[in-house]
């Protein structure tokens, strides 16, 4: 199982990072390692002084392909979630002035803690899906699935040119406006309409 995430799929989010307009989905890998599951607190690692949450809807992947047809994607997935792609925002700063790769920033253990899923028709219409993130009970993100860049059907396709996607397989598939950094103590919860999923503390 391999965790697949897209970067830079709303608007707000690039302009508030002050980041390029991508012309193509902006992919990053995780390893399985980083997944977080049923709710366990994450623990602040030592390595970091800037963790950022970044809300996102997830896509799981039901069947084997690769070079899927935008118009055959919807097949490959049944089922979504939500999770939060962790971020070390110093680690990734770093990065990105020496040039270097992310896969620290957003690799790292627990750096991805995911929900239970979903029949994809459980929410409603998913292309104008509302979900988001309080913090202490405050909300910071959200979003509408309708805003993205890039659809679900056109991430799939992009990114199975380059990796054959496997049945288990995660797909992040981007965060709206919002992202701020975590600290010890923080609650959060992550929610799609109306069903909070996620609900875990910062250790």
């Amino acid at each position: 199982m391999k965790i697949l995430a897209v970067g830079r799929n709303y608007a707000a989010h690039i302009e508030e990072l002050n980041n390029e307009r991508p012309e193509s989905p902006v992919v990053f890998l995780k390893p399985d390692t980083a997944i977080l599951r049923n709710n366990e607190p994450f623990y602040y690692p030592e390595f970091s002084k800037d963790i950022h949450f970044e809300v996102e809807i997830l896509l799981k992947i039901s069947k084997h392909g690769k070079y899927i047809q935008e118009k055959h994607a919807s097949e490959y997935y049944q089922e979504i979630g939500i999770g939060i792609d962790f971020t070390a925002r110093d680690l990734q700063q770093y990065a990105k002035e020496k040039g270097l790769p992310w896969a620290l920033a957003k690799g790292f253990n627990n750096s991805a803690p995911i929900s239970k899923f979903y029949s994809k028709d459980h929410f409603g219409e998913i292309n104008n899906l509302n979900f988001g993130l309080e913090v202490d009970g405050e909300q910071r993100q959200q979003g509408n699935t309708c805003l993205m860049l890039f659809t679900f059907d056109q991430i799939i396709a992009y990114v199975s040119k380059f990796f054959t996607l496997k049945k288990g397989d995660i797909i992040f598939t981007g965060t709206p406006k919002g992202v701020g950094p975590i600290q010890v103590g923080n609650r959060l919860k992550a929610f799609i309409e109306d069903q909070t999923l996620m609900d875990f503390e910062v250790k």
